[in-house]
C-alpha cells in the first residue's frame, strides 16, 4: 500500500541542508510521535533556528559537550534538552554532520492523537494551547531525554519520524528575533530567526530575554 503524499516521510536529504533553508521549510510538516499507547501528530506552525558555532544562541556555540553530543552529528536526528530544572524541548539536527545546526520545534497544531496530548497537558483551555510552545509540544508528545539521538528518518520502527505534510506558501511564512534568547542571538536585526504561519492560532505570543534575578 502506497502512502498519500502528504504521509511519506522526509528523506534525510531534507534536513542535510543549511539551517536557516530547513527551519522555514519545517512549517506544514508532520511529526508523528509514535506511544505505547497511541500515535500523537502535531502539524509545526513554528520554529527557530540555532546555526552552531556561528551562532551566540546556540548550545553548540562554545564546543561540544555531553549535553549537545547529538547536535554534531548526523542530520535527521531528534535533540532533546531539559531545561529550568522542569522541562523538554525538542530539536531536529540539520546540516552536514559536524555542523551542530539544530531547528527548535516552538509550536504546533495537534492533528491526531489529541486525546492522548490532553492527558499529558491538562492545564491546556483547549487544544489550540495543547502544543503552543516547545515545552508544551514536548510534553504533548510525551518527549524526555530518552528520545535524545533518536533518528527521526530511520527506516522501519521508529518513536519519532517526520511526514510531509502540507508545506506553507512563503507568502504565509513570518519571520522575527527569536524568543527569550539574551545578548546578540536574541536580536532581530542579526538573528531573525524565528518562523511561524501567520495569523495561525497555535503560535506562541513572543517573548524578549528577561535576565533571572540573582538571590542575595
Amino acid at each position: 500500500m502506497i502512502a498519500p503524499p502528504d504521509r511519506m516521510p522526509l528523506p534525510r536529504a531534507f534536513f542535510d541542508r543549511p539551517v536557516l533553508e530547513v527551519a522555514p521549510d519545517l512549517l506544514g510538516r508532520v511529526l508523528v510521535r509514535t506511544t505505547p499507547d497511541g500515535p500523537i501528530a502535531v502539524r509545526l506552525t513554528e520554529v527557530e533556528a540555532y546555526d552552531g558555532p556561528n551562532d551566540p544562541g546556540s548550545h553548540a556555540y562554545r564546543g561540544r559537550t555531553a549535553r549537545n553530543a547529538v547536535m554534531f552529528g548526523e542530520p535527521g536526528h531528534v535533540y532533546v534538552y531539559f531545561t529550568y530544572g522542569m522541562w523538554h524541548c525538542m530539536n531536529l539536527v540539520c546540516g552536514p554532520e559536524g555542523t551542530a545546526s539544530a531547528v527548535l520545534l516552538r509550536a504546533g497544531e495537534i492533528v491526531e492523537g489529541a486525546e492522548l496530548a490532553r492527558k499529558r497537558r491538562p492545564s491546556a483551555r483547549n487544544d489550540k494551547e495543547l502544543a503552543k510552545g516547545p515545552a508544551r509540544l514536548a510534553t504533548a508528545l510525551e518527549v524526555d531525554r530518552a528520545l535524545d539521538g533518536t533518528d527521526a528518518c530511520a527506516v522501519g520502527e521508529t518513536p519519532m519520524r517526520i511526514l510531509t505534510g502540507t508545506p506553507v506558501p512563503a507568502a504565509q511564512v513570518r519571520k522575527g528575533p527569536r524568543t527569550g534568547v539574551a545578548g546578540e542571538g536574541g536580536r532581530g536585526d542579526i538573528h531573525p530567526w524565528r518562523y511561524w504561519v501567520a495569523d495561525d492560532p497555535t503560535v506562541s505570543p513572543y517573548r524578549a530575554h528577561v535576565p533571572r534575578r540573582r538571590r542575595s
